[in-house]
């Protein structure tokens, strides 16, 4: 009669010890359905303080009693305990291994369940196939299927049905459609298993096809497969196919089942047509989380991050708490869109409203974090993560790279490697750092690490590596690499094209650009800003006009700021001052405070002080604070030597709180940067690099190279000058380099600004006494010192 403790109660009496095995098992059958784990175990013990052995059918009552209330480590024992030849208990216990994700255990126990000869039925075979699927064995997979069609299930539904999923969670697609075309008995679950499969495994257009067959066969189509289509029609942005669903949709009435509609809305969005989202999110009677969350990935997809961010605030008000997914994608629009105080507000709400955080949600902070620029939040969130993975360290790596922080970035490199082994994407992100420290043996080593790994093949890691030998002045290994290169696209190109020309080489700059066009890459607007950034550097005024021309004529790019500062340092750099103040002045875009600063460059090259005065006006109407443009004005003064000018603007400086930025340099030795800024004394070496200094400044001056003293900024006595000169940082660096390193070796230093006419000269001289290749990087080119010239060409 079911009633279990009227049962119990009677169990409890002393003339128990007559109950037979069968009132026992009826017993431990009641308390598995009512899940009474404690009753069960006192019909256990007792059948066990009997005596004697427990038979086959109560053995496999407790079994099932025990798994049934969850406690199946006591379930497996007595399992084990007896050779029952009953598949229904065998399948009891692969299913709920299954169900635990202990799918080793499940395949373990079906293959002793074939050893020991007991036949599998459609249970057994439909839950091991799924078991094996997940694992991705397809060899073991197979076997079954072997195995199945021995015994005869070859044509049953639910076996061809598991069989189909196998092969596609094996990404074996060609396999599962093999035995679909075979399959006469098809039902609701086979083709929406197809349909699902082929959208898992990428075959969108398979996936439809298939769906079209079903329409055809007038097979009644549900819920979930009309999701699945919708799927496969977003990743191929097919807007027409979207709304043909969706009036396919209302007129069977899934518009109104919210993970229809939500879908619909997610797929409006990826192909395109946000408008058709909002529509879909107003007309829903029921909004749940997922459709608040989908149309924030919409809008985020969209770059509306404002309206996402917004979309967030809203759901919140309107009395739907958002999950994990939501904070992931709010965090997202925050990251994009830089609004780092929002994504702070969401990390605390996170905290405040106890949610647990996923893995992919973590990492989804860090990323918010470094892409605003807050490294040391992104350090606290990855340093409290339980468990990090992969993208977790590529992140902060990453991060740490883009937020100007290299050797950061290489420390976390290094510390990855004691857990993880880098991919594509870690090498990806760390060597743009090797490129900021000019850090070439790091690099190489990284190389090396890329080509013992089989990543050659990626060509995100085979441009990284290019631009790293191009920022570590090593040009010439940067072109073997690019020659070798089997795939090379505009990025690879740009990067090549954009090397030469920070090092001076103009010429082979436009004849890699001529050899991209002729190999049939279309060059972008990044392209030609990296060309004519090149002709401008190599003084090659009609190559960079006609490149110009190409690019507003033939390529139809409309210029852009920056194509419009490289025109006007063109022809600064060549002394058409003139022309280059009306071509700003002509611009069909307002010109911005770089741009005038490079006229003003120009103007103090060729001496005209007259219009460096004008365009000085103009730099400081549009930014009044940026010492640079003071220092570069101060300059020209002093090389006019008008010295009661030079003081007014060091006083201008001093009254108004402007600071310069400090220079520094710095140099790689043995895998070791070395920084040193200017007027350092704190260096270990620093006596010898001193004394080595000035004896070459004394050796300049008796060859007769005079020192352009102009640029010290100072109306003193010449030894002063000579004392201010002689601690700049690049010299520093230049010194230790020499004292330091084998001779014969290439001196790569990189400064923080730009060179000064005196360490240039400087530069030119030691790499002719010396006779030691100096390669200088400051902040706006490459400087080859070879035989007392330099690739600038002045």
């Amino acid at each position: 009669m079911g009633d279990l403790k009227e049962a119990m109660r009677l169990f409890s009496q002393p003339e128990k010890s007559s109950l037979d095995s069968k009132t026992c098992g009826a017993i431990l059958q009641l308390c598995a359905e009512f899940k009474a784990l404690s009753d069960g175990k006192k019909v256990h013990d007792f059948v066990c303080g009997n005596g004697g052995e427990i038979d086959e059918f109560v053995c496999a009552k407790l079994v099932f009693m025990y798994v049934n209330c969850g406690d199946l480590e006591e379930g497996r024992r007595v399992f084990d305990t007896i050779e029952n030849e009953k598949v229904f208990l065998w399948n009891l216990l692969i299913s709920e291994y299954a169900k635990i994700g202990k799918y080793e255990e499940s395949v373990g126990l079906f293959m002793r369940m074939r050893h020991l000869g007991v036949e599998a039925d459609v249970y057994t075979l439909t839950c091991v196939l799924k078991c094996y699927g997940t694992l991705g064995r397809v060899v073991e997979g197979e076997r079954v299927h072997g195995y199945l069609l021995k015994i005869g299930f070859g044509s049953n539904n639910s076996v061809v049905n598991s069989l189909i999923g196998f092969y596609f969670r094996c990404e074996r697609p060609d396999s599962a459609c093999k035995l679909f075309d075979i399959l006469t008995d098809r039902d609701k679950i086979t083709w929406n298993s197809m349909i699902s499969g082929y959208v898992a495994n990428g075959c969108a257009r398979k996936a439809l096809m298939v769906f079209v067959e079903m329409l055809s066969e007038s097979v009644s189509v549900e819920l979930a497969v009309m999701v699945n289509v919708l799927v496969a029609i977003g990743s191929l942005e097919r807007l027409d196919l979207a709304r043909a669903v969706h009036g396919y949709g209302i007129k069977g009435s899934l518009f109104s089942e919210t993970n229809f509609a939500n879908t619909l809305l997610d797929v409006y969005s990826k192909c395109g047509d946000m408008d058709g989202s909002i529509k879909i999110f107003r007309n829903m009677g029921q909004k749940n989380v997922v459709t608040y969350t989908a149309l924030m990935g919409s809008y985020a997809r969209g770059s509306l991050f404002i309206e996402a961010i917004k979309l967030f605030d809203d759901m919140k008000r309107d009395g739907i708490k958002p999950d994990v997914f939501t904070a992931t994608s709010i965090l997202h629009a925050c990251a994009c869109n830089g609004s780092l105080e929002i994504g702070k507000d969401v990390h605390r709400y996170i905290r405040e409203s106890n949610m647990q955080l996923t893995l992919f949600a973590s990492n989804a902070l860090i990323d918010m974090y470094a892409k605003c620029g807050s490294m040391e939040d992104a350090l606290t969130v990855f340093s409290e993560m339980p468990r990090t993975d992969i993208v977790s360290w590529n992140t902060m790596i990453g991060g740490y790279s883009k937020n100007r922080l290299p050797n950061e970035a290489l420390d976390l490199f290094v510390k990855m490697q004691k857990d993880l082994k880098p991919d594509n994407v870690t090498i990806s992100c760390v060597l743009p750092s090797c490129g900021s420290l000019s850090a070439l043996d790091r690099g190489r080593e990284i190389h090396s690490f890329v080509l013992k790994n089989g990543l050659s093949s990626d060509q995100f890691v085979m441009n990284a590596l290019l631009d790293m030998y191009v920022k570590c002045g090593a040009l010439v290994l940067a072109r073997s690499l690019f020659s070798i290169m089997p795939d090379k696209n505009l990025v690879s190109w740009t990067v090549m094209i954009a090397g030469y020309g920070m090092h001076g080489f103009g010429r082979e700059a436009v004849s890699t650009f001529s050899e991209m066009r002729r190999a049939g890459i279309k060059p972008d607007s990044a392209s030609f800003i990296s060309i004519l950034y090149s002709c401008s550097h190599s003084g090659l005024l009609d190559e960079g006009w006609s490149l110009f021309n190409i690019m507003r004529n033939d390529c139809k790019i409309e210029p852009t700021l920056e194509h419009y500062t490289c025109m006007v340092d063109l022809l600064s750099r060549a002394g058409k001052l003139a022309k280059a103040y009306s071509f700003i002045k002509n611009m069909p875009i307002n010109p911005d405070c770089f741009i005038w600063g490079v006229l003003l460059r120009g103007c103090r090259i060729h001496h005209d002080l007259k219009l460096v005065e004008k365009v000085a006006e103009h730099i400081f109407e549009l930014e009044p604070e940026n010492t640079e443009y003071y220092v570069l004005l101060a300059n020209s003064y002093a090389e006019a030597e008008q010295w009661e000018e030079v003081k007014k603007l060091r006083q201008k400086i001093g009254l108004d709180g402007l600071k310069k930025e400090r220079e520094c340099s710095w140099i790689e030795l043995k895998g070791k940067v070395h920084i040193f800024v200017a007027g350092d004394n704190g260096h270990p070496l620093a006596k010898n690099i001193n004394i080595l200094l000035k004896k070459l400044q004394e050796n300049m001056k008796q060859q007769g190279k005079s020192l352009n003293m102009r640029y010290a900024l100072i109306n003193a006595d010449e030894m002063q000058k000579e004392e201010a000169h002689c601690r700049h940082s690049e010299k520093l660096a230049m010194a230790f380099g020499i004292l330091s390193s084998s001779p014969g070796k290439i001196i790569r230093i990189t400064k923080n600004l730009r060179v000064c006419s005196d360490c240039h000269e400087m530069a030119k001289y030691i790499s002719k006494v010396i006779g030691r290749e100096i390669i200088v990087r400051d902040s706006y080119r490459f400087h080859h010192f070879k035989e007392g010239c330099c690739s600038c060409r002045g």
